[in-house]
């Protein structure tokens, strides 16, 4: 070969090698500090999860982290709609950390969702390894709390049971979010 072609070759695998280098540099990035917020122009957003059977839509309110549940995507009809965040007799109204670094710690619950991870938007901030930076979110849907896991590395576990779906979460029941355990109580 030619020292053309050879000198066009190596520096065609050097400009790949530092794609390469910022693709996982990015991916470092955006998972330790989170994505990068946008403005949003007024527009409602739709839920990154297509197949939950909820979808959310964004509240301009100082916590950040709640947003509003809407009516259910599926087009079952024997669904009843939520109750738009108005929790009623026996439904959770406090989170107790049961285990982990933040044990012994009661939150009181919004009237609709909370956020749960490592960023600092979160509703209920989780700062150890093994919590993504949007790792689920508990929704209140017709006076039941229910988990979801955001697609986290580590996975969410209610009662020792992986979460792939969103799940109801019973009372006094342990959900397991990386090094933490806590249950939703009255």
């Amino acid at each position: 070969m030619s020292d053309l072609v050879l000198l066009v070759l190596r520096i065609g695998f050097l400009l790949l090698l530092w794609v390469f280098v910022f693709a996982i540099v990015y991916a470092l990035r955006s998972d330790l500090f989170g994505q990068r917020a946008r403005k949003k122009d007024g527009a409602a957003a739709a839920s990154p999860f297509p197949s939950s059977p909820m979808s959310a839509a964004p509240v301009g309110a100082a916590a950040g982290a709640a947003s509003a549940v809407t009516a259910p995507v599926s087009s079952a009809p024997s669904t009843p709609p939520p109750t738009g965040g108005r929790p009623g007799a026996n439904t959770a109204r406090r989170l107790v950390i049961t285990a982990g670094p933040r044990e012994g710690t009661e939150l009181e619950l919004p009237g609709e969702q909370l956020a749960i991870g490592r960023s600092s938007e979160s509703g209920l901030v989780i700062r150890d390894d093994y919590t993504s930076t949007h790792h689920a979110r508990l929704m209140l849907w017709n006076d039941q709390w229910v988990v979801q896991d955001l697609d986290s590395t580590n996975g969410t576990f209610l009662d020792g049971q992986r979460v792939t779906l969103p799940t109801p979460v019973p009372l006094d029941t342990p959900v397991t979010i990386g090094q933490t355990t806590f249950e939703l109580r009255r």
